[in-house]
């Protein structure tokens, strides 16, 4: 299976273009899934597993690799399906998510496909399950991707509280204030939005939320349309990498390529490399990237910006 992933750093010049490519894997049904191969680190054989008194039901163990420890999850249980029957021949898909590498246990991988991101769709209104954050299309059978963000807050869990310090700091800026600053929010995933505007309202700030580059682009338009300023609606953007529709470094390039959307700050928040994403940034026209999710960072990236623009 390490063949699976051999070449993948050259895959990298498919960034920025709205294109993608998936890890297809199955749960032990027909269903298949997918997963942005820039987040998979490797593709193994189940190992053999600790296992970890008093942990979450999906937790089926730790294995050691390279010298780390990893949490492997039974990623059939984690979505509320079945668990996986046959250890021994199952595989585990190591992945980096929001600043921590993980192992997600799986029936089956298959191949890697190469994919534009406007074929991703969200997923059809009323679908059965809450993890899945769009849809896509292979060979005419559906592919359904995981919202990897809302597993992990469920079984390991987020730390969403700013610091104090942060919050008292915030507090001082707004007597300096004409108004409160809005946010536009970017991000596919229902659990990644509510983090990021439960972390702005700790600082008082005020946003708006949209699910996809798409999405986002046309609250942007719509200001502008109008005739009004973007400043005068938006402080700042923040929006993720990886969404269905239009990525965020698509929509960043079409921002930039809009005279009348001149000088909106965009900062790319995404669980993708920190060294991959920092090129990218000056490639697509992004001000800046921050790794997920710490709501401190998060928080004063925000208010050093809104200060300099304040100045």
């Amino acid at each position: 299976m390490a063949g699976v992933l051999d070449g993948v750093d050259r895959r990298t010049k498919i960034a920025g273009h709205n294109r993608l490519e998936l890890l297809l894997f199955h749960l032990g049904r027909r269903q298949h899934f997918g997963i942005n191969v820039f987040k998979v680190q490797e593709v193994i054989q189940c190992p053999q597993l600790t296992n970890v008194p008093h942990s979450h039901p999906s937790v089926k163990g730790v294995a050691n690799m390279r010298g780390k420890t990893i949490t492997v999850m039974d990623l059939s249980m984690a979505i509320g399906q079945s668990p996986i029957q046959d250890i021994n021949n199952a595989f585990v898909i190591i992945t980096e998510y929001n600043r921590s590498t993980q192992g997600f246990l799986v029936g089956g991988v298959e191949r890697i496909v190469n994919l534009t991101w406007d074929s991703i769709k969200p997923p059809p209104k009323g679908a059965g399950s809450t993890y899945v954050t769009a849809v896509t299309e292979v060979d005419e059978k559906l592919v359904e991707i995981i919202d990897v963000e809302k597993v992990l807050s469920e079984i390991i869990g987020v730390d969403e509280t700013v610091d104090n310090s942060v919050v008292e700091e915030s507090q001082k800026d707004e007597g300096g204030r004409e108004h409160v600053p809005h946010i536009l929010v970017i991000d596919d995933s229902s659990v990644a939005r509510n983090q990021i505007k439960h972390t702005l309202e700790q600082i008082g700030l005020g946003c708006t939320l949209a699910k996809n580059g798409r999405e986002g682009l046309d609250k942007l338009k719509e200001v502008v349309d109008a005739g009004q300023e973007l400043r005068d609606v938006y402080d700042l953007v923040i929006s993720d990498v990886e969404m269905p529709e239009m990525d965020g470094y698509t929509f960043t390039t079409s921002v930039r390529e809009d005279p009348r959307m001149d000088g909106i700050y965009i900062i790319l928040h995404t669980s993708l490399s920190g060294v991959f994403n920092q090129a990218l940034v000056e490639k697509v026209g992004a001000n800046q990237f921050i790794s997920k999710f710490n709501p401190d960072d998060l928080a004063n990236t925000v208010l050093d910006q809104l200060r300099k623009q304040a100045s």
